[in-house]
């Protein structure tokens, strides 16, 4: 079964999405143009003394770069998103116990997530967008964030809670330029970085 998304089969697409993420997936989805997933298959661990926002933009444009290498000719999509609360930089939980420390950090504070956009164009130009979101979380009891992980189990999640789901139930206020980019890719600076470089968006080149 192929993996572009396109209403009409037969075209071809060029657009590339770094990411196996099925949450930037989803997104990109909605912008109704055809393209194809694949792995970027990048290390993502964190330079020494390195800050919140430079290691999301430098794992986005790391994905798209190593995307780019593979398949040269195409517009490829890179993203990240790093959660940084009081000094803590909080990643993916990959499992319960780690998404409770976050959650028990995060309860009654606020947050800054780091969603990093990088666009590779066929002729080989990148253009690179950060979109910070501010979240404030609720006061939250153990029992409430064990509940909330039982049910909605967000271990892929940066921040351990899903602002699409259940866990906007946690949530006591969200700032952002963009509504998309804490979900993980924003669509709006993402349709800024394509007109840009001259990508056709509804028909339309920049």
């Amino acid at each position: 079964m192929p993996d572009s998304i396109s209403g009409e089969t037969a075209v071809q697409p060029t657009l590339v999405l770094a990411s196996t993420s099925t949450y930037r997936r989803a997104l990109l989805e909605r912008l109704r143009l055809p393209f194809t997933v694949r792995s970027p298959q990048t290390d993502e661990t964190p330079q020494p003394g390195e800050a919140p926002r430079d290691l999301a933009l430098r794992l986005a444009a790391a994905k798209a770069q190593a995307v780019a290498a593979d398949m040269p000719g195409t517009w490829v999509i890179g993203s990240d998103q790093v959660c940084a609360c009081d000094g803590h930089i909080l990643g993916k939980p990959g499992n319960h116990a780690a998404a409770v420390s976050q959650l028990r950090l995060l309860r009654g504070r606020t947050s800054l997530f780091h969603t990093a956009l990088a666009l590779i164009t066929p002729d080989g130009r990148m253009q690179r967008r950060e979109v910070p979101t501010t979240v404030r979380m609720r006061e939250l009891s153990d029992a409430r964030i064990e509940n909330y992980l039982r049910a909605e189990q967000p271990y892929d999640c940066a921040g351990s809670a899903k602002s699409e789901g259940l866990g906007i139930a946690l949530l006591e206020a969200i700032s952002s330029d963009d509504p998309t980019a804490l979900v993980g890719l924003p669509l709006i600076a993402l349709c800024d970085l394509l007109l840009a470089g001259g990508y056709p968006l509804l028909g339309q080149a920049a």
